[in-house]
């Protein structure tokens, strides 16, 4: 291969990287503006009807996804904290090892990290996670959930679609 070729390459894969990494820090930021708005403008836990089946309701969540160990009291902080740590440094080195045209992969993995770090953030800061987002049908609702849960649960159903459509990227883990 010519040494300009190798080294186009070479850039290329260093964006590609680059713009992952910004995907991640994009969810961050939208998360925790929207936390932020949340957090200073809504009464705990008195929903504002956005939608029929959809509130904006704060609420805190001091467990893991849907409340796990929320009751647990207090060491799941740092349990949760010390997991998000350690899969957010895995991912982290993941992507960037990824190849350029592995680009549902490094999506789906650069939401999850997202999301991951904004929950992370919360964890570290607040000692909680902030949740607003509640979605419902009549009387039987979701539990309330954030940006960055989204994020993390739009990722791993894009990782799932990745494993259908991409076999060959679980190589590259």
């Amino acid at each position: 291969m010519h040494e300009t070729g190798v080294d186009g390459e070479v850039a290329a894969q260093r964006r590609s990287r680059v713009f992952w990494l910004l995907v991640a820090v994009a969810v961050i930021v939208l998360d925790q503006i929207s936390k932020y708005f949340a957090n200073n403008n809504l009464d705990y836990a008195s929903p504002v009807e956005i939608l029929p089946v959809l509130d904006i309701t704060l609420h805190y969540n001091r467990g893991a996804a849907f409340s796990f160990l929320s009751d647990a009291g207090g060491w799941q902080r740092w349990f949760f904290t010390v997991i998000a740590l350690v899969v957010s440094a895995y991912i982290g080195v993941w992507l960037v090892r990824l190849k350029r045209e592995q680009w549902l992969l490094s999506f789906a993995l650069a939401l999850v990290l997202g999301g991951a770090l904004g929950n992370l953030w919360d964890r570290m800061y607040f000692g909680h996670v902030v949740d607003f987002i509640s979605v419902h049908w009549g009387a039987s609702y979701f539990p309330t959930f954030n940006i960055a849960d989204a994020g993390i649960s739009v990722g791993a159903c894009l990782l799932l679609l990745d494993m259908v459509v991409n076999p060959e990227s679980k190589k590259s883990a």
